[in-house]
């Protein structure tokens, strides 16, 4: 991938946020395939002036030093990957087992949008020359005392375990359209819970923007997700496994 061609694969990214946060099935808009391994190679092609220590970035605006590896950057950038991914699944499990069109849609969406945001968050961990992985504690960048025990694959509030993904697979048509929308809900808040944290202690503008728009668009998703249960005669409360 050449340097320009990085240049325009950003700058359709960043037309996207401009637009109105995450896609939505709101919306009819055109939708694209973002791999994950494309936005790493997006943000390793350009070499992610914005997010290192050398001079400043393409706004003009002073850059900061490369993150520490315990740092709130780094530990974002990791635990909100590893959250995406699991976002990400659930939305192609729900794919296969329901024909509902605004399901389907919604999933694309989500999929599109978390794997393509997975994969700058990668990238950036790669550009900083740090591990993907570390000892630390899920979360424990946030510096807070949070207190979530992680269990059955739930290694971050709002993730599903794996008693409820495979719970997930066993369903179809609407059983698994209710399930998967309770089980997002709850996700989004997480998510939201974690990226809303990082943007209150960020010292990086990028990747202070980029959770900005995750609040943003998943509180916007939560919302309509709540739609969709009510007109399926549910409500958002995940039943007890």
């Amino acid at each position: 991938m050449s340097r320009d061609d990085a240049v325009d694969a950003v700058d359709a990214v960043e037309e996207q946020d401009a637009a109105g946060q995450e896609p939505s099935a709101r919306s009819g808009r055109r939708r694209l395939w973002w791999p994950a391994a494309l936005a790493a190679a997006v943000a390793l092609a350009l070499g992610v002036p914005a997010l290192v220590a050398s001079g400043t970035s393409a706004s003009g605006s002073a850059s900061v030093a490369v993150p520490a590896d315990d740092s709130p950057e780094a530990g974002f950038a990791r635990d909100m990957a590893t959250h995406h991914q699991q976002a990400v699944d659930l939305s192609f499990i729900v794919r296969d087992r329901t024909a509902d069109e605004p399901t389907r849609t919604l999933a694309f969406d989500i999929i599109n949008t978390q794997a393509n945001q997975r994969g700058m968050m990668m990238g950036w961990i790669d550009q900083w020359g740090l591990s993907q992985h570390s000892a630390a504690k899920p979360m424990a960048w946030m510096r807070m005392g949070h207190d979530y025990e992680a269990h059955d694959g739930s290694l971050m509030p709002g993730m599903a375990t794996n008693t409820q993904m495979a719970k997930l697979r066993s369903l179809s048509g609407r059983d698994a359209e209710v399930f998967y929308l309770q089980l997002m809900i709850q996700h989004h808040k997480g998510g939201v819970e974690m990226a809303q944290g990082y943007v209150d202690m960020a010292k990086n503008d990028v990747e202070k923007r980029l959770a900005q728009s995750m609040v943003t668009a998943q509180t916007s998703e939560v919302e309509l997700m709540t739609d969709m249960l009510k007109e399926r005669g549910a409500t958002p409360d995940v039943p007890a496994s």
